[in-house]
């Protein structure tokens, strides 16, 4: 089958050369910004050159943004090409609009790479859905943050310095924003939940806590308790909607996330009759993203049609039945904080059960008044 390919970066590269491999996948347009001589003839500078040409079966998109990626993939579901992207900022941003799309174009639409880079998380969530009912997932689900809170647990250094060595390595962007206050792992629950639970999320409604404040004061104040922070989200079955939340949160040293290396992600779900499973890998990269993305192309080859589910049910973010210990360090405790702490740690407290949906705004809240406090839920 033919393919025409969005985007010719770093991820679009290693599409080139998995499909270069093969004979069943043919990438025979590629669409660029700036000129690309190495590319020579598969070069083109129009979207209509892909979308109107009837040889190409697939679009694989691979630009990332929301404009004008989500304007091309519009474009070409709606001339009837299957797509398969990696841009979870435009699957989160227009879910129902692409999935809706998708079927009334008879075409597929697939993004196992958006969430977990080369893990296979998307089409096992799938899977489990056929048999069981899943009533949690969640876990590291970037690697960025991961580096950070491994090599801060790991030696003694600053948040500033680590984040500095992981924008060297590549491991983070210029502005790490996304990445350290939570929004590339929101954007990757929101979709993880709309499919786990056949929900509508909408991504700005889940709350969220980075760990753009955290100290190696912190991090020695956990180890000296037995603990491990991570940057984990959550997503959970609730009477009324959805509980889904982003915080740190410090889990046991002999916990499964917290053995958790350098850039790697852990995603888990969990079924009513199966129980836990987990997966491990590479949560982005050329080649781990670029195998996802290919192997989509091979899913819809193989005849797989639709999305990874046919549900979608507008559904309200509920966290207020959720509850734990938190951790607080601030500089400007207030009457809500003092009626809560329970025990000090370092510099920082510990506080008794409180809800995620009142903590996660009290947080977000009080970084107004301390632009350094930071919070980490206890698990």
């Amino acid at each position: 089958m033919s393919i025409g390919l969005l985007g010719c970066g770093v991820v679009g590269g290693g599409i080139l050369d998995f499909c270069a491999e093969r004979t069943d996948l043919t990438v025979t347009k590629v669409l660029v910004r700036r000129e690309r001589p190495e590319l020579g003839g598969l070069a083109v500078t129009d979207i209509s050159a892909i979308t109107d040409d009837p040889t190409i079966g697939i679009v694989i998109e691979v630009m990332g943004g929301l404009h004008p990626a989500y304007e091309y993939i519009c474009a070409a579901l709606g001339a009837g090409k299957h797509v398969v992207t990696a841009n979870k900022a435009v699957i989160s941003a227009f879910y129902p609009e692409l999935v809706k799309l998708a079927s009334e174009n008879g075409v597929t639409l697939r993004c196992t790479a958006a969430v977990g880079g080369g893990i296979p998380w998307l089409t096992n969530l799938e899977r489990c859905k056929r048999l069981d009912a899943i009533t949690e997932l969640g876990g590291i689900m970037n690697g960025t943050t991961n580096f950070i809170m491994d090599a801060m647990h790991a030696a003694p250094v600053s948040f500033p310095d680590i984040l500095k060595q992981a924008q060297e390595l590549g491991y983070a962007e210029a502005d790490p924003s996304a990445d350290i206050d939570g929004d590339d792992v929101r954007r990757k629950l929101t979709i993880s939940a709309n499919i786990a639970f056949d929900a509508l999320l909408r991504e700005e409604d889940i709350p969220m806590f980075g760990i753009r404040t955290v100290t190696d004061g912190d991090i020695k104040a956990f180890k000296a308790h037995g603990f491990v922070c991570k940057l984990l989200a959550t997503a959970k079955a609730a009477e009324e909607g959805v509980c889904a939340y982003i915080e740190p949160t410090l889990i046991d040293s002999h916990e499964l996330e917290a053995a958790v290396p350098k850039n790697f992600n852990l995603i888990t779900y969990c079924g009513e009759k199966i129980g836990r499973h987990s997966f491990f890998g590479q949560g982005a990269g050329r080649y781990p993203t670029a195998f996802n993305a290919v192997g989509d192309c091979l899913d819809i080859l193989a005849g797989k049609v639709g999305f990874y589910t046919g549900t979608m049910t507008p559904a309200a973010v509920s966290n207020s039945a959720e509850a734990h210990p938190y951790y607080v360090r601030t500089a400007c405790p207030d009457e809500f904080l003092r009626s809560v702490t329970v025990e000090r740690w370092g510099e920082g407290v510990i506080t008794s059960c409180v809800s995620v949906e009142e903590m996660l705004r009290w947080g977000r809240a009080h970084l107004k008044k301390d632009p350094a406090c930071f919070v980490a839920g206890i698990r």
